[in-house]
């Protein structure tokens, strides 16, 4: 038997640490701080660090496989918690920090997490949920005041990771870290990512033709670490080796451009309402920047890539989901679409992307996959070795075709030149400003106001946010509510985000001839709602 004579090395978050200690351990990682100080380290100085920290967790009791969570800022000890965790042969588990207290109550819940890892800054969130998990042990990041009792120190508990203590042998399929979905379709679910699929993940997205990232760049990742993994950007810069700046709690234009423009930022990335508002600030005070810019999390319109073109930065669309690690879809212009004319080109760049290498999608409707016209709809369907092929925790679903292909539940057309575009979705889903709203949940909670005998909630163009959610309210004869009330009926149960931005009082909802709501109407009547 002819066999391969290559090595079986296993794709471990081992090869991302060696790689900083051994060749880019002078690299730069800078980031502010709470009081606005910039706070500078290196590769070295993390990698050393990173494997305190493991051994601190394999110290206080951390078993292969258990959950470690973190709710925390973009910054350098963020950082070490991605490498630290994993290497302790434990997952990481990033808090969404920006659901409400009982959503992070329950994600942690359902993943049996042990440790928490917390900014200091965070603690009064913490306390908003405390009560409805006990974590074994919370380490707190930060520390200028007193801790709670059962608290340490995060500089303290890495004081307990001394040599003496073994690391574990890791394989590439064991368990690197947990996202949760959003919940859009139900509860939240957790997509668990090995150690193999990040490195292949991180490999890929710093290709040319994909994110494009070298030891040659700077990267200032806006989107926050607790989303997605930050795109799995921290994952792929480390790997590379690229400078790093980290811009904490400070997510506000006129930050972020200071940061784009002392640290001398090449690349950075976040959803399309951080590059409104960075557009707006370099409108009122234009600077020298050149940048490429990531922009995901929902759509960019294709003004605001012109706009970009216009003060010379670069925005690049990309497309993905929990399910995928996320990346999925790049929009570059291939040699073939550079030739078209330069509306075209845009056209085209305004469009979710083609596949990365590694990816493969189709898009199909009842009669099978449709034709590369641009024109034909279906659901994109999607498969690859970081895409997910289930859910964690023993959930059942039903998103995955008999040929391994998950439905993203997503409606778009796929042209000749192989960019996917996204029209619609299959199921009544807001996206504002980069994350999820589930209309039928906020329908639920509205009908559950003894005013209100039927609400619909649909999602309204945004000229900020992309979109926002507009409720249609039909009350009960003889009962009085108005907008505040509702408002503040819902208030205690979702976070500030997820409510309505508008109430409108209606005699009656149009509905299917099945009964339900007919959102298409709904969309149509208040396409040109003026917010």
């Amino acid at each position: 038997m002819f066999e391969s004579t290559m090595m079986d090395i296993p794709l471990t978050i081992d090869m991302i640490l060696d790689r900083a200690r051994h060749a880019a351990a002078d690299v730069e990682v800078v980031s502010r701080q709470p009081d606005r100080r910039l706070h500078k380290t290196t590769y070295g100085a993390i990698a050393e660090r990173t494997e305190k920290l493991a051994r601190a967790l394999i110290d206080a009791g951390i078993q292969p496989r258990d959950r470690v969570a973190t709710l925390m800022w973009n910054h350098a000890q963020h950082l070490e918690c991605y490498l630290g965790i994993p290497l302790a042969g434990a997952v990481i588990h990033t808090l969404n920090l920006r659901l409400h207290p009982d959503e992070i109550a329950f994600i942690a819940r359902d993943a049996q997490d042990r440790f928490l890892v917390v900014d200091e800054v965070l603690l009064p969130l913490f306390e908003a949920f405390r009560s409805q998990y006990p974590f074994e042990k919370v380490i707190v990041v930060g520390t200028t005041k007193p801790l709670p009792p059962e608290a340490i120190d995060y500089e303290d508990f890495l004081k307990r990771g001394t040599p003496g203590i073994a690391l574990p042998k890791i394989q590439e399929t064991d368990p690197l870290g947990c996202c949760y979905t959003s919940g859009t379709t139900g509860k939240p679910k957790g997509v668990v990512y090995s150690h193999r699929s990040t490195i292949l993940h991180s490999l890929v997205t710093a290709l040319p033709d994909s994110l494009d990232l070298s030891m040659d760049d700077c990267l200032m990742a806006v989107v926050p670490m607790f989303h997605v993994n930050a795109w799995g950007l921290p994952y792929t810069a480390t790997l590379v080796g690229t400078r790093q700046i980290l811009p904490g709690p400070f997510l506000d234009a006129a930050s972020l451009v200071d940061l784009m423009e002392t640290e001398k930022v090449t690349v950075a990335a976040g959803v399309p309402t951080i590059w409104m508002s960075i557009r707006e600030e370099l409108d009122a005070r234009p600077r020298e920047l050149k940048a490429r810019m990531v922009v995901g999390g929902a759509a960019a319109p294709e003004k605001l890539i012109r706009d970009f073109d216009r003060m010379g930065l670069q925005l690049i669309q990309a497309w993905g989901m929990t399910e995928t690690s996320p990346v999925g879809l790049v929009s570059r212009l291939s040699p073939a679409a550079q030739l078209l004319p330069v509306d075209e080109q845009y056209k085209l760049r305004a469009k979710q992307g083609r596949p990365a290498p590694l990816v493969q999608v189709r898009v199909c409707n009842e009669e099978g996959e449709v034709p590369l016209d641009g024109k034909t709809s279906g659901e994109l369907q999607i498969r690859g070795p970081w895409i997910t092929q289930r859910y964690a925790s023993g959930v059942v679903d039903q998103r995955w075709t008999d040929d391994g292909y998950f439905k993203t539940g997503d409606v778009a057309n796929l042209d000749a030149l192989g960019y996917v575009q996204l029209t619609d979705r299959t199921a009544d889903l807001i996206k504002s400003g980069g994350e999820w709203i589930a209309s039928q949940v906020l329908e639920n909670a509205i009908m559950g106001h003894p005013a209100v005998r039927e609400a619909a909630v649909i999602g309204v163009p945004h000229p900020k946010w992309s979109e926002r959610p507009l409720a249609v309210v039909v009350l009960k004869p003889g009962c009085k509510a108005n907008a505040d009330d509702l408002r503040d009926h819902l208030a205690p149960h979702f976070a500030k985000f997820q409510l309505p931005d508008a109430f409108v009082f209606a005699d009656t909802i149009p509905r299917t001839s099945a009964g339900k709501f007919k959102k298409t109407d709904l969309r149509q009547e208040y396409c040109n709602w003026t917010w």
